[in-house]
């Protein structure tokens, strides 16, 4: 699907800077560059130029590369100029270039061309979006991997697998009236199971990608003055809530962007969840619910010095238990030998006593995931298709175990393969592509 027509962007952020980047891609990106620059300009050199308006007058003067394609991001002819950060300077500038025929680019249009002239597939695009979003270091190292190509290449690997077994199944089906059955005498259901497995293993690392990506949810809940926004306070590092010894301070949900061991954290502290007569207090208890409703992990706090009591017990029966951590908060304040709950986390805020135990508690395995040095960057959407890929192979085992049915089975295999080279690009709507791109900056 080449182009036609020739791009140009601003590829800096918006606002005053030393240096500011035009770009140009397509077939007239070197004609543009030349004109605007009166000058020849050669590939694989970086040259001072002078860049002039329509009257000859200098607009400014900065530093010009051209790079012949296939010899480039785009895999189209491209040209950069690197002139003076100023916003009226660069707008001036690719005004001009837009006289000369380029045109405006489309948000992610650079990156949509490099994966269209196959210099990147779409994993590899989806990661130049993360990486630049990256809101840790290990997001970034992740974006990065996943850019490098390794999520791609195990997802490569696994569409090769399906497309053998494919083959197999297919070629027993042409010879079927052969006096050997290859479905009956062959292996084929190890494989199946194979198969299955080396999917979930992917799907187990896209998952934690997919954290990386999106981030934890925490929400922090319990009754009244249990200790939700002093741990909100110790979380971010400083008085983003306020705390006071009167109950029902917080009323509505308050949200903190942080990061834990690499893994960027949404902490919503809620309202005290209890009855209650006042309506913009019952408003704050319905959006509380709310947070937990949509929350990845659930802590639930209780004042230690009062434990566990009856209105914790009722609250308790609400919550969902798959992602549920219950804290006894202010253990500072606990009598010399008062009794605790065996195995319960203990914190206090004020000490610091058990917050290191409640991170880990938090980041669980996809913290330790980060430190191998494994973790590759993916997206919800990439998850979907694994459990899709998935969902077809069980279906194409439970087919065979059941019914020996070949024709079954390799449409199961068919639909597998369609949903693993939508990862990466191979069969792809072009909705689907202009929803992806169109969240990329401008310029990229």
């Amino acid at each position: 699907m080449p182009a036609h027509d020739t791009i140009a962007a601003i590829a800096t952020p918006p606002g005053t800077g030393g240096i500011g980047i035009l770009r140009l891609s397509g077939p007239r990106a070197l004609a543009i560059g030349e004109a605007i620059s009166a000058s020849k300009i050669a590939p694989g050199k970086i040259e001072f130029r002078r860049f002039f308006d329509a009257d000859g007058v200098v607009i400014d003067h900065g530093l010009c590369l051209y790079f012949r394609q296939p010899h480039s991001f785009s895999g189209e002819d491209s040209v950069e100029l690197q002139a003076h950060g100023g916003p009226i300077v660069l707008d001036m500038l690719l005004q001009r270039l837009c006289e000369l025929g380029a045109r405006l680019a489309r948000a992610g249009e650079f990156s949509e061309r490099a994966f269209l002239n196959g210099k990147i597939d779409l994993t590899q695009a989806e990661a130049i979006a993360d990486l630049i979003e990256s809101g840790s270091r290990a997001a970034t190292r992740a974006a990065m991997r996943s850019l490098e190509g390794r999520f791609s290449r195990q997802v490569n690997a696994l569409v090769d697998e399906v497309i053998d077994l494919r083959v197999y199944v297919e070629a027993a089906l042409d010879f079927a009236e052969e006096e050997i059955d290859f479905l009956q005498n062959s292996d084929i259901s190890q494989r199946l199971i194979g198969c299955t497995l080396h999917l979930q293993e992917l799907l187990d690392q896209a998952e934690h990608g997919r954290t990386l990506q999106e981030g934890l949810t925490v929400a922090l809940a319990g009754l009244p003055n249990a200790g939700k926004s002093s741990l909100l306070n110790y979380l971010a590092g400083y008085e983003a809530a306020i705390v006071t010894e009167i109950e029902g301070t917080t009323r509505d949900v308050l949200h903190e962007h942080i990061s834990l061991k690499g893994i960027p954290l949404k902490v919503k502290d809620t309202a005290g969840l209890r009855e209650s007569d006042n309506p913009v207090e019952q408003e704050g208890i319905r959006r509380a619910w709310d947070a937990i409703a949509g929350a990845d992990v659930v802590l639930y706090l209780v004042d230690a010095k009062k434990g566990m009591t009856a209105a914790d017990g009722q609250v308790i029966e609400q919550l969902p238990d798959a992602n549920l951590q219950r804290v006894f908060s202010k253990s500072d304040l606990l009598a010399p030998g008062q009794s605790c709950e065996a195995e319960a986390l203990y914190i206090s805020t004020v000490s610091g006593d058990g917050m290191e135990s409640l991170i880990a508690r938090i980041t669980g395995h996809t913290s330790d995931y980060n430190q191998d040095n494994q973790a590759f960057m993916a997206r919800r959407r990439h998850v979907d298709a694994l459990l899709r890929a998935r969902d077809c192979i069980q279906q194409a085992t439970d087919t065979f175990s059941s019914t020996r049915s070949g024709e079954l089975v390799a449409e199961d295999l068919r639909d597998a393969q369609r949903y693993l080279n939508e990862i990466t690009g191979e069969f792809t709507s072009d909705d689907l592509l202009g929803k992806i791109f169109s969240s990329f900056c401008i310029g990229k």
